[in-house]
Formats: C-alpha cells, sequence, structure tokens
C-alpha cells in the first residue's frame, strides 16, 4: 500500500522536473516590444530590438540593440551575445522597415515573421523614409520609447482612418491575394517629432509609390468601409479667403461595380455614400438653409471624387492596384477566365471611375 501511495509523488516530481526547460522568469527575459529592418549596401540586413527593461528603482528604461546578419532569425542568435537577458518576441507590437528594404520587397520578411508562433498577427507593420533603425534609436522629447511613441502615434491616426492599421496578417494576406495589393502606414523623423508621412503602396510586396498623409481619408473612403474618420476640405477661396469645411464622425458605405465590355475591356465604378457633420465652415453661405446645405453637399463631393480620380490615375501609373479592383473583376469571372487575364497588363488600361454622395447629418448652430 506504501509502494502505491509513493508512485503519485514520483510521478509529481519528474513533470516538476521536466518543467525547468520551459522556465521563464520574468525578471530574465528581454521582451521584445518594437523591431525595426533595414537594407544595407552589402544586402545584408541589419535589426534593431528595442526591449523596455525596468531598473530597481522600479523605473522603466530601454535597451537597444543592434546588429549587421543574413537573416531574421540568425540576428535573435546574434543579440543573445550582447545581453544577459533571454531575448523573446511573444510581445513585438510594431515592425519598421527602412525605405530601401521596402523597395526591395517585404514578402520574404513578412512570412519568416509570421512562421514564429511567439509572433502575433497583429503586430503592425510600418515603413520608414529614411533608416528605421535610426529612428527607433532616437530619442524624442517627452517620448522615452521612440517605438510605444510611433505606435500610439499611429493607432490615434489610424482610428481615424487618414492611415491604415496594416498588421502582418493583413499585409501578408493582401500580397498573396492576387486581386489587391498591401498598403502600409509610413513615417518618418521630423527633427523634434515622427511625423506621419502618408500611406505606402506595394506592387505585389515592393514598395513603389504614396499618397500624402491629407489624402489618406480620401483613399480610405474608397478603399473600404468607414465608421469613423475627419477631413478637412479646402474649397478654395472666396475674396481672398479660403473656404474650409471640417467634416467629422464620418460614415461611408463603398461600392464597386464591374461592367464587362467588347474586346476584354473593363469599365469600373466606385462608389462613395458619405455621411458626416460639420464642425467648421469658413465659408459665408448659411448652411441651416437646405438650398445652401445641398450646394455645399454637391461641392464637397466634386472635391472628393476630383481627389480620388486623380489618386486611382497615379495608382495605374504604377501598376499598383490598392483598392482591390482586381477582386471584384475576379469574382465577375469564372476561374478559367480570371487565370488567363493577365491583370497586371490589364488593369492600368481599364477605364475607372469614382463617384460620391455627400449628406450633411448635422452641422451645429448656425445663425
Amino acid at each position: 500500500m506504501f509502494k502505491l501511495r509513493l508512485i503519485p509523488a514520483i510521478l509529481l516530481l519528474l513533470l516538476l522536473a521536466g518543467c525547468k526547460s520551459d522556465e521563464r522568469i520574468l525578471e530574465k527575459l528581454g521582451m521584445v516590444q518594437t523591431a525595426s529592418y533595414d537594407l544595407m549596401d552589402d544586402k545584408r540586413l541589419k535589426v534593431t530590438y528595442c526591449v523596455p527593461v525596468t531598473d530597481p528603482t522600479s523605473k522603466v528604461r530601454r535597451e537597444l540593440m543592434t546588429t549587421v546578419s543574413d537573416s531574421l532569425k540568425s540576428a535573435r542568435l546574434q543579440f543573445s551575445l550582447q545581453t544577459d537577458l533571454k531575448v523573446v518576441s511573444g510581445q513585438v507590437r510594431e515592425t519598421l522597415y527602412g525605405i530601401k528594404l521596402a523597395k526591395e520587397g517585404l514578402g520574404d520578411y513578412i512570412d519568416t515573421l509570421l512562421r514564429d508562433p511567439s509572433i502575433a498577427l497583429g503586430v503592425r507593420v510600418t515603413v520608414v523614409e529614411g533608416d528605421a533603425g535610426d529612428l527607433l534609436s532616437k530619442t524624442f522629447k517627452s517620448h522615452n520609447d521612440t517605438g510605444r511613441y510611433i505606435t500610439h502615434l499611429l493607432d490615434k491616426e489610424s482610428y481615424g482612418n487618414s492611415v491604415p492599421a496594416t498588421t502582418l496578417y493583413e499585409f501578408s494576406r493582401d500580397f498573396n491575394d492576387d486581386g489587391i495589393d498591401p498598403v502600409a502606414p509610413i513615417v518618418k523623423d521630423g527633427g523634434d517629432k515622427v511625423v506621419i508621412e502618408g500611406v505606402a503602396m506595394f506592387q505585389e510586396d515592393r514598395y513603389v509609390m504614396r499618397i500624402p498623409a491629407e489624402d489618406g481619408i480620401i483613399f480610405a473612403l474608397f478603399r473600404d468601409d468607414l465608421r469613423q474618420g475627419e477631413a478637412a476640405i479646402n474649397l478654395g477661396e472666396k475674396d481672398g479667403r479660403p473656404v474650409v469645411v471640417m467634416l467629422s464622425s464620418l460614415l461611408n458605405k463603398r461600392k464597386i461595380k464591374v461592367h464587362q465590355l467588347a474586346g476584354g475591356r473593363f469599365k469600373v465604378d466606385i462608389y462613395a455614400s458619405i455621411q458626416g457633420s460639420v464642425l467648421e465652415y469658413t465659408g459665408e453661405e448659411k448652411i441651416n438653409e437646405s438650398k445652401a446645405r445641398h450646394e455645399l453637399e454637391q461641392k464637397i463631393s466634386e472635391y472628393i471624387t476630383a481627389k480620388a480620380d486623380k489618386m486611382v490615375e497615379q495608382m495605374q501609373e504604377h501598376n499598383v492596384d490598392s483598392l482591390g479592383i482586381g477582386s471584384y473583376v475576379r469574382n465577375g469571372l469564372n476561374y478559367k477566365e480570371w487565370t488567363s487575364l493577365n491583370w497586371k497588363e490589364v488593369y492600368p488600361e481599364i477605364e475607372v471611375k469614382c463617384h460620391t454622395k455627400v449628406l450633411i447629418k448635422d452641422y451645429g448652430k448656425y445663425s
């Protein structure tokens, strides 16, 4: 009987001994929160990790580690030689890619990160104008952790849809979809602050063009439905004074219609149905009057349409299908028709027209 009682105790000791190799002591872990990647002139990869560290005074500081390596995984092994902490990637929130690397293509690097089971699919993808490692290593006034500063900045702006909140999963999904190309926010060192430069657009996995930050909301209106956003509309000048409308609480419903024409040609109409509240209006018309309000809605619609048409024209010139027009064309064809269609050759030549309808749902108090 004594021997039977002893068996569970022995098994428990064996299990505890087996857990030793999986032991994780928080104070001994270097939990990477932001990582940057840059392509060097010799085609090797410069990798920079930002690791928050708590010192004995309970103050949080950051430890920066930089190495030049042939691959992402070998870089982590080299980092182990630079610190007494065990470097782990389970807390990564942001990945930054230098512009030179983005132009060469991010597909292989995104794929490598996605293969790591410790890295979440929701890790953000951001392009940096210039050297990403230099930006991450810089300390900005009032921001001790530049990586966290960039993450909070992009979180705030993506909430208003002025820039896309692109994750590893979303980038990989669009890269592997033959009907849409990926996008990502692009930032730069603005001297005493980090500045959002605009939206980076990719042809497959290679960065080829951008749209400026001030037009980011226009791009968002024609890329997807929106439930939140703000837009400043400049309607020109009147009597030497700029006429500006500030729209807030934007709601948008986007539709894409594809028309197949003779000779294998296509015509595409993109519709944006927008509702918003007027926070500011510097014009002279009294928009509490129905006629003046409808005229203002028409002017805003024409402004947005003109911007969108120009944007689509630029995307077609660079052969970048960031709006996902190809996925709608594909949905109207059978498998054989789509696979026999060379979309990259057809896309720049198709006729695309944007249509905008704006409704001012409230406008505050105007006398």
